[in-house]
């Protein structure tokens, strides 16, 4: 079996919707697991499941504060997921690059075409 810090990485943590919003929500201060539940229709405990799995990722972190347990962001790992985006980005930039240039193509053949039927009218008049 894996150690707890093994069990999740930052892209397992980020791949569900409700895990992406409370790192969302704990981005602006440290919150209590009642103040994020508040923000979701689900049960505390499957909060503190996605809680879990955020602190596994070592992206979140949580501290005793009188009763509470107060959680709050870490982003640091983020920046794995950042430098492994970064190297697909010279696919996207290459892709927008290559419609970007399709594109101008297309409009320059229609101008093409548009403008001696323009010229023939010009003529006649």
């Amino acid at each position: 079996m894996l150690p707890a810090a093994q069990k999740h990485d930052v892209f397992q943590a980020i791949a569900d919707p409700t895990r992406r919003e409370v790192l969302r929500l704990l981005a602006g201060s440290e919150l209590p697991i009642s103040a994020i539940t508040a923000h979701f229709p689900m049960s505390r405990t499957a909060v503190a499941k996605h809680l879990q799995v955020l602190t596994d990722a070592k992206l979140v972190s949580g501290r005793k504060a009188g009763r509470e347990k107060l959680y709050r962001l870490h982003p640091e790992p983020l920046q794995e997921l950042q430098q492994w985006l970064a190297f697909y980005e010279q696919f996207w930039t290459n892709k927008l690059s290559m419609l970007k240039h399709i594109v101008e193509e297309k409009e320059e053949s229609r101008l093409r075409v548009v403008a001696p039927e323009e010229d023939e009218q010009a003529n006649r008049e």
